[in-house]
């Protein structure tokens, strides 16, 4: 009788943190499933409930919880809560992945240099929700996307790589975010791969990969 494959003990968990269609977290469902990727995706939070990216996650057997975060609450409690979450799944890596809220300094005291965040720009230029748009109207002719460690600013942590996308004479916000997607994908499961694989570490905002 054939027995199911099952993860290597050595594979590092992921808890991937999202907000909407989840298309980040397939790539990284995807990709965790060959047996080389060194990593698996065991949790999945979002603060809504009823998005796609949720059913991506149940639709892989994926655990999940939802923490919603409303206006006039405890943000401070909310915080607390979120880190006891994701504490519970024992991460080695955070992932936010289209996750559109800021985490607090509990949450980021717990996983201090283990959290990672794309951004559809090249940092440290067009931080903040607009990256595509700031950057078309800008007028460069390259953006691009960036995978960094968060901390307690806004998109302004130790940037861990980058990839560059080519700005078109005919781009809108629409097309032009989309290939940076495309890339932003690529990006974050190839870096995953290699943060969870190979011996890294910062010096002076620079990652070092031993």
């Amino acid at each position: 009788m054939e027995q199911p494959e099952t993860r290597p003990s050595s594979a590092k968990r992921l808890v991937v943190l999202i907000s909407g269609s989840g298309t980040l977290l397939q790539a990284l469902i995807d990709a965790a499933a060959a047996p080389g990727f060194g990593a698996e995706v065991v949790g999945v939070g979002s603060d809504r409930d009823g998005i796609a990216g949720l059913v991506r996650a149940r639709t892989a057997g994926i655990d999940t919880f939802v923490h919603p975060y409303r206006k006039g609450e405890d943000r401070a409690a909310w915080d607390r809560e979120l880190t006891a979450l994701v504490g519970g799944f024992r991460p080695d890596l955070v992932i936010s992945a289209g996750y559109m809220k800021l985490v607090g300094p509990d949450f980021l005291a717990a996983f201090a240099g283990r959290m990672i965040n794309t951004h559809p720009a090249l940092l440290p230029s067009f931080p903040g929700m607009h990256g595509p748009r700031d950057a078309l109207a800008y007028g460069v002719k390259v953006t691009g996307a960036t995978l960094f460690l968060v901390d307690h600013g806004v998109d302004d942590g130790v940037i861990i790589d980058q990839a560059a996308v080519p700005v078109q004479d005919d781009d809108t916000v629409e097309t032009l975010h989309e290939r940076i997607k495309i890339i932003e994908r690529k990006l974050l499961v190839e870096t995953t791969h290699r943060l969870v694989t190979r011996p890294w570490r910062v010096i002076d905002r620079k990652v070092c990969w031993d």
